[in-house]
Formats: structure tokens, C-alpha cells, sequence
């Protein structure tokens, strides 16, 4: 049944594969930057997951009958730029970890807040396969923020505020 929600539905599964996209092309920066050999750790495992998410957003594509569509995700782009932005500020200096973690939770969170409306709209709609599929990349959007959230408070902050 085409309803609006079904339409919204795929709207919204179009915009996160652009981000996704997006973000898979950008974590390779990061990784460059990071001074913190951790970071690099948890980008490169990031970088995975996102290739991860991409192919379950293919497989729902499939299982909708729907061809894979990229629709621009303006959310995205402009977190991608604004992180860009901080990346050439804070190159070479104390804060650089700092400034990549707050990008990347920047970025986490819009990722946790569609694939939460896209688990809910399945489940919605009846999709319970789905569901479940959106439901293991929310989820690892959510412990990737986790992990952001532990690096900041044990290392990269404090690297960032200490003394020259």
C-alpha cells in the first residue's frame, strides 16, 4: 500500500543512504587527522559499520521492491562541511581528536534520530523484517556515540586542555 507514511518511508530510506554515502567517504579524513592511535581504532571500525549500513539499507531497498536511490541529504552535506571546517582549523594542534569527536557525534546523532523514525515506521507498517534491520544499525549508531562520548571524556578532551 502506497500511503504517505510509506512514502515518507522511502524518503527518509533515500536520504540516510546518501548520509551513509557520504560518511563512508569521509571517515577516511578523520582517520588521517586523528593523532589518538584509539580514535584511529574506533574510525576505521566506524568506517566498516558504515559500509555495513549501506548493504542493509540495500537489502531494504530489495525486500521494498524499490530500486536503491541516493536523495542529497542536506543534513549530512552540512555536518560533512562544518567538520571539514574544523578539521582545517584544528590540524596539527592539541584539540584536532577533540574536534573529531565532536564532528562525529554531530554526525551520530541525526544518524540516530532517522534510523529511530525508520524503525518506527516500519514496525508501524507491518515491515517487522525491516524493522529489525534498521533496528541493528540504530543500535550501532548508538554504541558508536558511546564510544565518541568515552574517548572525549578519557583522552581526547584532555589532550585538547592541556598545557602547551
Amino acid at each position: 500500500m502506497d500511503t504517505d507514511l510509506h512514502k515518507l518511508f522511502i524518503d527518509q530510506l533515500q536520504d540516510i543512504y546518501d548520509a551513509e554515502h557520504r560518511i563512508a567517504e569521509a571517515i577516511p579524513q578523520k582517520i588521517d587527522a586523528a593523532q589518538s592511535p584509539d580514535l584511529k581504532l574506533s574510525l576505521e571500525g566506524h568506517l566498516q559499520e558504515t559500509k555495513d549500513h549501506i548493504a542493509r539499507l540495500e537489502r531494504v531497498f530489495e525486500e521494498l521492491g524499490e530500486t536503491p536511490e541516493r536523495s542529497t541529504c542536506q543534513a549530512t552535506k552540512g555536518l560533512l562541511t562544518e567538520a571539514n571546517e574544523l578539521l582545517e582549523t584544528f590540524r596539527g594542534t592539541k584539540a584536532i581528536d577533540a574536534a573529531i569527536v565532536c564532528a562525529g557525534q554531530k554526525v551520530e546523532h541525526y544518524e540516530i534520530a532517522t534510523y529511530g523514525c525508520l524503525f518506527t515506521w516500519a514496525k508501524q507498517m507491518g515491515h517487522s523484517h525491516i524493522a529489525a534491520i534498521l533496528k541493528d544499525s540504530l543500535s550501532e549508531e548508538k554504541e558508536a556515540d558511546s564510544k565518541l562520548t568515552a574517548e572525549a571524556k578519557t583522552e581526547s578532551n584532555l589532550v585538547a586542555e592541556a598545557i602547551r
